[in-house]
């Protein structure tokens, strides 16, 4: 029995390293938001993924929405966030970004972004909106 453990463990196939930089035409589905009305409406838009492994660090920029940044992750993962609350392009709401998801070894990317607004007058939070971001990396 042991023998067939280890050759199973022995065959299995190795994660891939998945190099997440590049550059991809996204389209954005918003699927969640408690705002009334919504802020923002994000359609399509270009998404820039940048590594530098000398710093460990990744970081992903979206047409519109400040820089996140984040350490890159194995298999394609990306996790980054904007540092602070940013301003926005709304009049009178602040937010925090964060970007969630993976880019698979065929180049495609599936992100979830969320964005956490607050007023700007009162630093008190007011809504978060979630989009599903898919795309493909340009050649």
């Amino acid at each position: 029995m042991r023998s067939l453990i280890v050759l199973m463990l022995l065959s299995a196939p190795a994660l891939a390293d998945v190099d997440a930089a590049g550059n991809y035409d996204v389209k954005f589905e918003e699927v969640g938001q408690g705002c009334n009305p919504p802020p923002v409406a994000l359609t399509r838009s270009k998404l820039m993924v940048a590594t530098n492994p000398r710093r460990n660090s990744l970081t992903v920029n979206i047409d519109t929405i400040p820089e996140m940044v984040g350490v890159p992750e194995r298999g394609g993962k990306i996790k980054a966030a904007t540092l602070k609350v940013l301003a926005t392009t709304v009049q009178g709401l602040d937010a925090r970004y964060s970007v969630a998801g993976k880019v698979d070894d065929s180049g495609v990317v599936q992100l979830v972004l969320t964005a956490e607004y607050q007023r700007h007058d009162n630093h008190k939070p007011y809504c978060t909106q979630s989009w599903n971001v898919t795309g493909t990396r340009e050649h």
